[in-house]
């Protein structure tokens, strides 16, 4: 067992193991180290006199914290070179943690490839079909495999499809996962029970791998800085610094002046070399080298949505090969939630990129068509949704016809700036390899080892892990199962640390591992941990990269958000300001999320008095509101107030009743009938609504009445007192239900 408890929480009431690993720098030191300057602020001195190098001086600066960013700074440094890395925003703040979380070879590159006789394409499934073995190596507690289903329709293809999966397992060589194999009709829905059985012959199964794609953003630059390299999160790039060269005549970059983005200081960092790997904004680089430089994105939106575990089976994916509108379609259990996507939309690029209602319900029905009927696939079930900008590229040395480049492409300006972009997640190591060789020749540094090491490089949370790791964690933390299994997948051998830092929970069981939200695995301690050891600096870096929370239930985040910047709050000292402007920020990221932009509430006067029944207030407006327009809601409203007697926002249980009446929604003599009779339906929402009801418990209430399959008789009542509701137009909606945004 790893002992690694270092800063375990003394409120714990549990001393800290011995044997702890050192920490890394904190965010201080390492923006000290990017100003040359000691960890304590001291101008660095040159302790070797027979060199003339400036001690402050960096043999590369890579500007973009994402996957590609990261990797070229681990490679970088496992190599000796001098590294430092700046991100404007967070680690995995833009297009890598927006991803389909899938590390695939790309079997439908390979159908392109053999189909159009394509080589280039061939080279790229095989390269990733590398590269994804190595993938699932570095980092055994963060990628997995997962077999994915692709259900047949057809006879002919059952036989199409076998070929193509037999040639990619046998192209993945000795890095080969499991084998694909046949399912028949009866095995398949045995497998996939909510899969529509209508005219199904059969499946296919094969492997491909999954992964935490933030958390692995994080491991990448938290590995790279135990290896010495300078990263920081929150600065950005505001000047390219150049200086004449002899014998060359155009003047080379030698540094950048960066901003701290969180305090607005600005400072120098020299360089040799200048590495571009910021994804969609590369243009805006490289605009700064050369005004004059011409756009090489073509940024394309894809747009995923969670749904909840129910809609598929915890251990199997779905892939939809061929989509209404041509395109592919995944259809995967992630995290306790299902993800499915993707879209593929021209885009302008923009730093909170939102998923339009067209492209959600694009994916919605994409997912009906491969559903049974008997699953009601509905709107009100997405618990969030994102878009993420793929920044397909262009290469500029090609000729002007030429089309986007298929892969990645890397392009040195005459002024020395390095770009590397375009490519996917699961070929970043290669891209960062490929990177790395060509500064070394162009900026003629001088690595300590010649070659990329990375192929060997466990990232951090790899060296002590174990899928049997969770068990320790619960007998020796008094730990949930489930916070026990999430907290060893999520950190690996840096759990034990993470639990060090769990308070108290003053109940029986579980001992410790308060939960930021129910339903949820997600605890208080990991915020403590991502502000003490992942350099995580905003609430949002906390909900979004840190934890998953704001990708799996935009709702859920924004209810464990007050405890979220109470805990910062704590941790970092920020003043009343600083809370409300986290505030509002992680609020409108949420939007981004697909929570609904409602009404806002305020801030309340303290993180500490920013109580649930706050953040409820707000989050039911965004989802019961959603279900009537706006003089419905008005008509609850009155008749909600004539029943609050004593104006303390709720009504008596029994009320509820003689509201509906109010409201027009049911009339009195059908109330008594359907109580007397006992109505299933009836008591469903009835015995489901016990004690006072606040005005959004109502308008659940009213927007549960909306979803019920009664009897002919009680539907027509319904429907016909609800047409008398005022301001009421048409049918009402019932897509919108089930907790989701």
């Amino acid at each position: 067992m790893p002992k690694i408890l270092a800063d375990a929480d003394p409120a714990s009431g549990r001393p800290p193991l011995l044997e702890a690993p050192p920490p890394l720098p904190s965010r201080q030191e390492l923006l000290n180290a990017l100003q040359g300057k000691a960890k304590d602020g001291s101008p660095l001195v040159q302790t070797d006199p027979n060199s003339a190098r400036d001690p402050a001086e960096f043999d590369l600066l890579i500007v973009g914290g994402g996957a590609t960013g990261t990797g070229v700074a681990l490679d970088a440094a496992t190599r000796g070179l001098k590294v430092a890395l700046v991100e404007r925003d967070d680690f995995s703040a833009g297009t890598s943690s927006r991803s389909t979380k899938l590390v695939h070879g790309g079997v439908r590159y390979l159908e392109k490839a053999f189909m159009e006789l394509d080589y280039e394409q061939y080279k790229l499934v095989c390269e990733a079909l590398r590269e994804r073995a190595t993938f699932l190596d570095i980092a055994p507690y963060l990628a997995y495999q997962l077999p994915i289903m692709l259900p047949l329709y057809k006879w002919w293809q059952l036989p199409y499809f076998w070929v193509g999966t037999k040639v990619y397992d046998l192209l993945a060589g000795k890095e080969a996962l499991e084998s694909s194999y046949i399912l028949t009709k009866t095995k398949a829905l045995e497998a996939f029970p909510m899969l529509r059985a209508d005219d199904l012959k059969g499946a296919l199964v094969y492997y491909d791998g999954a992964h935490n794609d933030s958390r692995m953003n994080v491991a990448l630059a938290l590995t790279a800085v135990s290896h010495g390299a300078v990263a920081a999160n929150h600065v950005e790039v505001v000047e390219l610094i150049k200086r004449p060269v002899d014998g060359n005549p155009v003047p080379q970059l030698c540094g950048a002046i960066c901003r701290d983005t969180l305090t607005g200081k600005e400072f120098e960092v020299k360089a040799k070399g200048i590495v571009n790997a910021t994804g969609p904004f590369t243009d805006g680089l490289r605009k700064l080298d050369d005004p004059s430089a011409e756009p090489i994105v073509a940024p394309s939106a894809g747009v995923h949505i969670i749904l909840p575990n129910y809609y598929a089976p915890a251990d199997m994916g779905l892939l939809d090969p061929k989509t209404s509108d041509g395109r592919v379609i995944f259809f995967l259990p992630w995290q306790g939630g299902t993800i499915a996507g993707t879209t593929d939309t021209p885009t302008d690029v923009t730093t909170s990129p939102r998923a339009t209602e067209d492209e959600v319900n694009w994916i919605l029905n994409e997912v009906r068509r491969y559903l049974s009927p008997d699953v009601k696939v509905r709107r009100g079930d997405v618990l969030a949704a994102w878009s993420g900008i793929r920044p397909l590229v262009r290469d500029p040395s090609a000729a002007s016809t030429a089309g986007l480049v298929r892969n990645h492409m890397m392009h040195v300006t005459p002024s020395g700036l390095l770009t590397i972009a375009g490519g996917k997640w699961t070929t970043y190591r290669a891209m960062a390899q490929e990177t790395v060789d060509l500064a070394i020749e162009r900026f003629q540094l001088e690595p300590t080892v010649a070659t990329s090491q990375t192929d060997k490089v466990l990232l951090i949370g790899s060296h002590g892990y174990s899928k049997t790791m969770f068990i320790k964690l619960v007998q020796h933390f008094g730990l949930e199962t489930e916070v026990a299994k999430h907290l060893t997948a999520s950190y690996g051998d840096r759990a034990w640390a993470v639990a060090a830092m769990a308070r108290a929970t003053g109940k029986s069981w579980p001992l410790f591992g308060k939960r930021l939200v129910g339903n949820y695995p997600y605890v208080e301690a990991e915020v403590r941990y991502a502000v003490r050891r992942e350099y995580a600096c905003t609430a949002v870096d906390v909900l979004a990269r840190r934890t998953r929370l704001a990708f799996l239930n935009a709702l859920a985040a924004a209810q464990a958000l007050p405890k979220v910047i109470s805990i910062m709050q704590d941790e970092l000292g920020w003043d009343e300001t600083r809370c409300k402007k986290e505030f509002d920020d992680a609020m409108e990221f949420l939007t981004t999320m697909g929570l609904p932009a409602t009404e806002a509430i305020e801030y309340p006067v303290s993180a500490a008095s920013a109580t649930k029944a706050a953040l409820d207030s707000y989050v039911k407006k965004g989802l019961s509101q959603s279900f009537f327009t706006s003089d419905e809601v008005e008509a609850v409203r009155s008749a909600f107030s004539k029943l609050d007697k004593d104006g303390d926002g709720s009504i008596p249980r029994g009320q509820l009743e003689n509201l509906l009446v109010q409201v027009g929604w049911i009339q009195a003599q059908t109330l008594k009938e359907m109580a007397a009779s006992r109505s299933d339906a009836w008591l469903d929402f009835n015995l489901n609504h016990s004690g006072p009801l606040e005005f959004n418990d109502v308008l659940e209430v009213l927007a549960a009445l909306r979803e019920l399959r009664a009897s002919s008789e009680l539907h027509t009542s319904l429907a016909a007192m609800r047409d008398r509701l005022p301001g009421f137009k048409g049918r009402l909606s019932t897509e919108r239900s089930g907790g989701g945004v």
